[in-house]
């Protein structure tokens, strides 16, 4: 169904106020007596050249901590993965490195330093597991750090897009 001018100067008009496809749906039908789809309604605001605005934006989530520090990168020697280590991520004393050479089985993985001096590797597998390897047997972090580390490899990780 196509509408005649004053009717289309009225849904410009409500876009330009900001108003939703579905409420423009709404209006269309109460006010002009004219009943469409929202497939159609989208495909009228196209035709017409307008863009609906976003009245709320989607903000970003808010971070829970930012990494206090990032250190230089060690040259490579070889291939050892302690070599071939990310820049590391601290987040209140619990400080993380993603390799770069991830190990086998493992879809990333990395070290970690507990506050305690502690380290271990970390790695996620590809079924989306998360996995320690102390490098001293028994060793279990405490809780605090484990939540930590969590926050800091979840930091680490979106800076790299993942």
């Amino acid at each position: 169904m196509t509408l005649d001018e004053t009717q289309r100067k009225k849904v410009a008009g409500w876009i330009a106020d900001g108003m939703k496809l579905s409420e423009i749906q709404s209006r269309l039908a109460s006010e002009l007596s004219v009943r469409m789809t929202y497939m159609d309604v989208r495909l009228l605001v196209d035709d017409l050249k307008l863009t609906p605005k976003d009245i709320d934006p989607p903000k970003p989530p808010a971070s829970v901590a930012a990494p206090a520090s990032v250190p230089a990168q060690k040259p490579g020697n070889g291939l050892k993965l302690e070599d071939t280590a990310a820049p590391e991520s601290s987040v209140s004393g619990v400080s993380i490195s993603v390799d770069q050479l991830t190990r086998p089985g493992a879809a990333i993985s990395g070290k970690v330093t507990f506050t305690d001096g502690k380290k271990a590797d970390w790695y996620i597998d590809q079924t989306g597991r998360l996995g320690l390897a102390p490098q001293e047997a028994g060793y279990r972090p405490s809780a605090a750090d484990v939540q930590q580390f969590q926050i800091a490899l979840e930091a680490e990780l979106s800076k790299m897009g993942m």
